[in-house]
């Protein structure tokens, strides 16, 4: 695939991302990337396929997937009872093998792009379980007695939001990036994409709050990209203008539509105690 990713027009990617992108592609590594939740780490896999014109398989991760599922799963259960029935199926055991979505990946007769969700979700062996199929791009059935071996090696992207340290073996065989949060000319470049035309002043107020409040110490859960998109769209939904927002009264310390932004009573506690010493401080005399 001589392909590069240069971004797309629905998604923002920074000049670093894009590097990381072709150098996993040119490497033909998989590419491990993490990154806060809300900066568009599971979005990348789509919008690299789409650029690519490549088919996407997503394999989302849950504290219970186990590594042989990618790959696949035997279901003896049900060959047993269709054996006690006299079903004809029973004769060919594939009848009773799901194909894992790398043996889809491997299978596919275009390169595709295989996204891995969320790999620390998994147990602690779980990247280790898969080093084997991610180098030789390969693996063997026992039930049907044949190896699948890739086609062509995927492009693989790999999430990760750092819940767990993933093992030194894993990390070696992949390219690493980390999506730093955006900044505030590539926040504006992302608002810009999901609200065209929007007014500059309500972006301005809009985005001083948020990375205010994204600075807040001792807040539990800071406010991502996806909850800042959600806040614009109800500002302009609701009609709130920017006066609203640059109201300087240090008491409405909490923003209008808050709930779209702050996400735990803790959060909305903590607002609430820093308005109430703000307003302490300003009604002291002389102060």
């Amino acid at each position: 695939m001589s392909a590069r990713f240069e971004g797309t027009e629905d998604y923002v990617a920074t000049g670093d991302l894009k590097v990381a992108v072709n150098a996993a592609i040119a490497l033909e590594r998989p590419l491990l990337i993490k990154g806060e939740p809300g900066t568009g780490k599971t979005v990348l896999a789509y919008e690299v396929a789409k650029a690519l014109n490549a088919p996407l398989l997503t394999w989302h991760i849950k504290s219970t997937t186990k590594a042989h599922q990618g790959l696949y799963e035997y279901d003896a259960v049900t060959r047993l009872r269709d054996s006690q029935l006299g079903e004809e199926r029973v004769k060919d055991v594939r009848n009773y093998i799901k194909k894992g979505k790398l043996w889809e990946a491997f299978e596919a007769p275009q390169r595709p792009v295989l996204l891995i969700d969320e790999i620390d979700k998994a147990d602690i062996e779980f990247p280790n379980d898969l080093l084997q199929e991610l180098d030789r791009m390969e693996f063997f059935v026992y039930e049907t007695n044949e190896t699948i071996k890739a086609k062509v090696r995927p492009v693989m992207i790999i999430t990760s939001n750092n819940e767990k340290e993933l093992p030194d073996a894993f990390l070696r065989r992949c390219f690493f990036h980390y999506i730093r949060f955006p900044d505030d000319e590539t926040m504006r470049q992302i608002v810009e994409v999901h609200f065209p035309g929007i007014k500059q002043k309500l972006i301005s107020e809009a985005l001083r709050i948020f990375y205010d409040i994204r600075k807040v110490p001792g807040l539990k859960k800071k406010p991502s990209t996806s909850e800042l998109l959600d806040w614009l769209k109800l500002l302009l939904v609701e009609d709130i203008d920017e006066s609203v927002l640059r109201e300087r009264d240090p008491t409405k310390l909490i923003p209008p539509l808050h709930g779209a932004l702050l996400k735990n009573e803790q959060d909305v506690h903590l607002f609430e105690r820093l308005a109430f010493l703000a307003k302490r401080e300003g009604s002291r005399p002389g102060g």
